[in-house]
């Protein structure tokens, strides 16, 4: 064979070899795309419900586009695949991989849940994200939830939320008693305790259960989201701010045994996705309270009121037992108690020059 007849087979494998190379390479991010993990997300809100649905469908897609397309994610709103309150339990058992809720929904679980969402007279949003961040709540979180096979995430906050809706005023402490009410978290255990029938209802089952009289009250979250479901339409009595949820937290779980066996970079894809969503889930709730606050004012027969001063200091007392009980429930409660109570203790000495410092002079100047 000669030489030349030799170089042209050579260049003609060569050509054909690369070819099929180049093709592979091509092909291979949408192979790897359609070949890439499908993952469910469920959550306890109403698909698409303001500021809670709607982040959880933003943090879904976030992981989905992070991760570019290694990692999609398929959003499941409250009773699609599980009922709102067993999310805990559906990512638990693999049901679901992710999930997006609030860990006092799952409080049966561990009544040590309660510190990392809404604890009466607690952490503001920022505060209790710094102490989730900073100070050591994030390992107590995971430790947990560790006996579930559940990764915990801070996923945002609503900021203060509202007092709720009740039918009738509230002048005195023995107004509440007797008041059938739907109450979430620690806060539904003082209440119980001053004589509040307490009942804890899933937020698409609120505004049936105030206008068939089954309830007297409720509290849901803030004014974008009581004027979106409408609760000025069956009470007119709204009570501001909530005592028992000053910065509760949302949170994004995931599957443990699933997550360890991410790669790491989706691993930080999830743990990144979870943080930017908190921010993002802040933002939006707060403007939006800020916006719709004066519409819902205006809407007809509205009354905005403020828990009278002697009920203040009967919740704050009963609040503080609820939580020392707590604390002494157990070793790893006593852990957490002991971390919650120093790190808000720090605050409040802190906010009382800062924090409520700066908004009197805002308030001195604005106002006048």
């Amino acid at each position: 064979m000669s030489d030349t007849v030799s170089r042209r087979k050579f260049l003609k494998s060569s050509a054909i070899i690369g070819a099929a190379a180049t093709a592979t390479t091509l092909a291979s991010p949408a192979l790897a795309q359609e070949a890439g993990l499908k993952w469910k997300i469920v959550t306890s809100w109403p698909k698409n419900a303001p500021g809670v649905g709607v982040n959880a469908q933003r943090l879904a897609d976030k992981i989905t586009a992070m991760s570019n397309g290694e990692l999609t994610v398929s959003l499941f709103g409250a009773g699609e695949l599980v009922p709102p309150f067993e999310v805990f339990d559906a990512v638990s058992s693999g049901t679901a991989e992710l999930g997006h809720a609030t860990p006092y929904y799952w409080q049966g679980k561990d009544p040590s849940f309660h510190f990392f969402t809404g604890v009466p007279f607690g952490l503001m949003a920022h505060e209790h994200a710094a102490w989730v961040q900073f100070g050591g709540g994030q390992a107590l979180w995971e430790k947990a939830y560790a006996p579930f096979g559940v990764v915990p995430f801070y996923a945002g906050s609503s900021g203060p939320q509202a007092g709720g809706w009740f039918s009738k005023e509230l002048n005195s402490l023995e107004d509440f008693k007797g008041i059938k009410m739907r109450i979430a978290g620690l806060g539904g255990e003082v209440m119980r305790r001053i004589g509040v029938n307490t009942v804890l209802l899933p937020p698409g089952e609120i505004f049936a259960a105030m206008q068939s009289g089954a309830i007297d009250a409720a509290e849901w979250i803030g004014p974008w989201n009581d004027l979106a479901f409408g609760l000025y339409k069956v009470a007119k009595y709204y009570y501001m701010p909530a005592f028992h949820e000053l910065g509760p937290a949302l949170e994004l779980t995931v599957n443990k045994a699933k997550y360890d066996a991410l790669p790491d970079h989706l691993k930080e894809i999830i743990k990144n996705a979870a943080m930017a969503s908190s921010y993002e889930s802040l933002a939006d709730f707060t403007y939006h309270n800020i916006t719709s606050f004066k519409p819902l004012l205006e809407k007809e027969g509205v009354e905005l009121r403020f828990l009278p001063s002697d009920v203040v200091d009967a919740l704050g007392v009963q609040a503080e037992i609820v939580l020392k009980e707590l604390g002494d429930s157990g070793p790893l409660a006593g852990e957490i108690y002991d971390s919650f109570s120093d790190f808000r203790a720090q605050a409040t000495t802190y906010s009382a020059v800062s924090d409520q410092r700066a908004m009197a002079m805002r308030a001195q100047v604005l106002d006048k």
